[in-house]
């Protein structure tokens, strides 16, 4: 069975969301909303969403970050009984008309963790560019593989039984280095993987909760867990790889 949704992870984004909603009900598909902690205007937006058919609000008392919020709504999808979750961001980034296509991939493979590999245009924040090249470097060793092109775009279909797997057997990080370690842990465990090119735009009035600093650095620390984890795991992961 296949049974997708959307689940969107929002925290201040009420000027962006109502149309990203609009355009994934146009699409077909239910919204998982997760509120993480927002302000009251957003939680008034949010609220008012809800009230539409086939859109969910899950509600978080205290702040987790987009990896926390993220999680959230995938124990929720499941709850509702959804096979499989469309991973996007609230800020309008994302470019919706591939929605199809991923979805028509993610019906086609349904074991596989269907992701976005980004293709951006000039509004990318260039310090946010060039970090990136440093993390897909560190998610290759990390992975053992060169099979994750890209580990950050947030714009993926998960099968929620082996995503959620992973997620109750790990402690996972919350914010931004979420994206990047599910995908290596998942790597790990031959998780299949299929990679589809989208544009990837950053509005010049949107809204980033991306810290430069802090968030770098809780990456840097990820990565740092991973590739201990990895020279621990490297056995079995490549003996397993051999005898496939």
């Amino acid at each position: 069975m296949h049974k997708p949704c959307a689940v969107i992870p929002v925290y201040n984004h009420e000027q962006a969301l109502p149309a990203v909603v609009a355009e994934l009900q146009q699409a077909g598909l239910p919204c998982v909303l997760v509120d993480d902690a927002s302000h009251p205007a957003c939680a008034q937006v949010l609220a008012h969403l809800a009230c539409q058919r086939n859109v969910y609000l899950v509600t978080l008392a205290v702040n987790q970050g987009k990896g926390g919020a993220v999680m959230a709504g995938l124990r929720e999808a499941a709850r509702l009984g959804f096979s499989h979750a469309l991973q996007v961001d609230a800020d309008g980034q994302h470019n919706l008309l591939d929605v199809g296509l991923f979805l028509d991939q993610s019906r086609n493979h349904p074991q596989a963790l269907v992701c976005g590999y980004p293709q951006y245009d000039a509004s990318v924040p260039k310090g946010r560019l060039y970090a990136r090249y440093l993390t897909h470097v560190w998610v290759w060793i990390n992975s053992l593989s060169l099979q994750i092109p890209d580990s950050m775009c947030g714009f993926r279909v998960y099968p929620l039984p082996a995503t959620l797997a992973m997620i109750d057997s790990v402690k996972l990080g919350k914010r931004m280095d979420f994206d990047p370690e599910i995908l290596v842990r998942l790597a790990w465990r031959n998780q299949p993987m299929r990679w589809l090119p989208t544009r990837v735009h950053y509005p010049q009035d949107g809204l980033s909760h991306f810290r430069l600093f802090h968030d770098n650095a809780l990456i840097s620390k990820m990565h740092a867990k991973l590739f201990f984890g990895m020279l621990l795991r490297a056995p079995a992961i490549l003996w397993r790889r051999w005898r496939a």
